[in-house]
């Protein structure tokens, strides 16, 4: 949510920052704007829309000369998506410039405060109102700009990530952290700024990532001064060689990042399991379990806090560690989970999932959780994020960088790390055979396999996705372990086609959304061989009576299914628990080509962000 990049060194700001920007879209943002300065003035330009149009103005409106300068995605919090309201912000007397992530909570009291004092504001955004309070400090304190940056965080109240610099020292620029990513690329007198690595990582390997609450100036032939916000004490920084490289965040010839990820996800499930598991020596090994083993198997109660997809990997690990390993497991929206004051103890293990590893509410629910003595689990994507530092210990997917805001792969890596963790303490607790174990491995081990060959009904679901495109409205249906899948498959296609769409355990049909029904719905059923078939083709059966359009996700060779649905797209046989690894591939690809066929914005449909890093 939102981007954030800058540069000062001895090459040209504006190609860095402008290509820097574009690998960010995938975060999500409704405007754009860039602050250059070449040795005299700060030259500015914004606008609502995209990078592409903010590159078509600002190449019109201003040179793109300067060895200084910073960049901005801006998702609306405080004020509608205008030119006004984008970033970079002008402090009133047009000396600093800032931008910023987050949201400032305090903001009006602050603006009530400093307007009083003389100040007026161009725009609504609670970014200007700190920019300001910013130059206010530095005033009347007569203190440089580090300085005047610190002692303002310490008024606000709220989340943010900024770099903000001065057009009177023009060899610096500050940043700071809480509750929302930054990086700072380390080249040679050189320093790059960003969201993630990725719009520097083919001049640098080597970055350090800001913790909650620390800055930093960095300066030319001076380098990278880290101190924590609140005391001011001075921090040791890591600097972490970076892996990621920059053939994982291009297309690779596809049309779309969501469909490159799609494919990606027999690689990606492969990657994520490999040296985690050998099934011929019936072992499954991850140093985050192994080395937490007692608490584990002392737990309680397992709770799962996530949101979106990330939930829906959760509740399909509700199942595989109930069944499994016999562990009772909650699953908890960490938007609500933060706030409902949940009964946590030092016997329960919280998992954390998320794909960014920067998704704030889950972040706060972590707080909350080890605060009240639980041990506290990290299942994320990203190395470095914040989840990752903050939880007791975890495990890293293996999904590769994902950059369309409809997640996939993550998805799918997710399930196989909870799968694993679920396996393993199974195995420990004695509640699975060795053979059952071994069994699961070696079936483990085949899926990717079997994704691609989920893949290859691609064509087909395209034909599918032609004939209900122009559908308002669609039902999806699973039962146990599919149950999630269909909330997930539901979600895909609200996020990326803006179609409604309402996933539901099948049984619950006749408890509401059967009154729905008719012949313009389409119902997306999941009906595979394992797991309470002859109930779902019962579902099916009353569907059919009422007339309603049957999309079928069956086990191949099914018959049964097949004489009753309107459309039939068959994945390969497995046992139950991995079935969601299959299944939700062919559900993928019919919210991509609805999508597509509809002219949406497959990799950055609107609203969404990639990382949601406010509440």
């Amino acid at each position: 949510m939102c981007g954030i990049v800058g540069y000062i060194g001895h090459r040209e700001a504006y190609p860095i920052i402008l290509k820097g920007l574009k690998r960010l879209e995938y975060r999500g943002y409704d405007s754009a704007g860039i602050a250059l300065f070449d040795g005299n003035d700060i030259k500015l330009s914004k606008t609502k829309g995209k990078v592409a149009d903010l590159e078509d103005k600002l190449e019109k409106e201003i040179s793109t000369s300067g060895t200084l300068g910073i960049g901005h995605t801006r998702w609306a919090t405080h004020g509608v998506p205008n030119d006004v309201n984008s970033h970079p912000h002008y402090s009133n007397s047009g000396n600093l410039v800032i931008i910023h992530n987050g949201i400032i909570e305090n903001y009006e009291s602050l603006k009530k405060e400093l307007i009083k004092r003389g100040y007026t504001f161009k725009s609504d955004t609670d970014t200007e109102v700190l920019v300001n309070l910013i130059e206010d400090v530095k005033k009347n304190e007569n203190t440089k700009l580090g300085k005047a940056v610190q002692i303002a965080l310490n008024q606000v109240i709220g989340a943010y990530a900024i770099a903000v610099f001065d057009k009177n020292k023009p060899n610096e620029i500050v940043v700071a952290r809480l509750g929302s990513p930054l990086a700072i690329g380390i080249g040679d007198d050189e320093f790059f700024i960003a969201s993630d690595a990725s719009p520097f990582i083919e001049y640098t390997k080597n970055a350090i990532y800001l913790e909650d609450e620390e800055m930093a100036v960095v300066r030319r032939n001076k380098g990278v001064k880290v101190r924590k916000i609140k005391d001011d004490s001075l921090v040791d920084p890591y600097v972490q060689e970076l892996q990621l490289n920059l053939e994982q965040i291009e297309k690779g010839g596809y049309d779309h990042f969501m469909l490159k990820e799609i494919y990606e996800q027999p690689s990606a499930i492969l990657d994520t399991f490999r040296g985690r598991m050998l099934p011929n020596e019936g072992i499954i090994k991850m140093a985050g379990v192994e080395d937490n083993m007692k608490t584990f198997l002392n737990a309680n109660r397992i709770i799962v806090v996530a949101c979106g997809t990330s939930w829906h990997a959760g509740l399909v690990s509700e199942y595989i560690f109930e069944d499994l390993a016999r562990i009772p497991v909650e699953v908890e929206y960490a938007s609500e989970f933060r706030y409902r004051n949940p009964v946590i103890t030092d016997k329960d293990v919280v998992i954390a999932i998320s794909q960014s590893g920067e998704t704030a509410d889950t972040l706060a629910a972590i707080k909350l959780a080890k605060s009240r003595g639980a041990f506290v689990f990290g299942v994320c994507n990203v190395v470095g994020s914040s989840i990752a530092r903050e939880t007791d210990a975890g495990a890293y997917t293996h999904a590769g960088p994902e950059i369309g805001v409809a997640s996939t792969k993550a998805f799918t890596t997710q399930i196989t790390v909870l799968t694993l963790i679920a396996l393993r303490l199974a195995r420990a607790k004695g509640t699975i055979s060795s053979s059952e174990f071994r069994q699961h491995m070696i079936e483990l081990e085949l899926i990717p396999e079997k994704v691609k060959k989920s893949l290859e009904s691609d064509a087909y679901v395209k034909t599918v996705a032609e004939i209900y495109k122009d559908a308002s409205n669609f039902l999806y249906l699973g039962r146990g372990y599919n149950f999630p899948v269909a909330l997930e498959g539901a979600l895909k296609l609200k996020e990326i086609s803006y179609i409604h769409a309402e996933g539901y355990p099948a049984a619950e049909m006749k408890h509401g959304p059967i009154a729905l029904i008719d012949e313009n719905m389409p119902i997306v059923v999941i009906a595979t061989k394992k797991g309470h078939y002859e109930k779902v083709v019962s579902n099916i059966q009353e569907i059919k009576s009422r007339k309603g359009k049957i999309i079928g996700i069956v086990t191949e060779g099914d018959k049964q299914v097949r004489e009753l649905a309107d459309h039939v797209i068959e994945v390969p046989e497995t046992i139950e628990s991995l079935t969601p690894l299959l299944t939700t591939i062919p559900l993928q690809l019919l919210s991509y080509h609805i999508a597509l066929m509809l002219g949406k914005n497959v990799d950055q449909p609107r609203n969404l962000a990639k990382a949601v890093t406010v509440e």
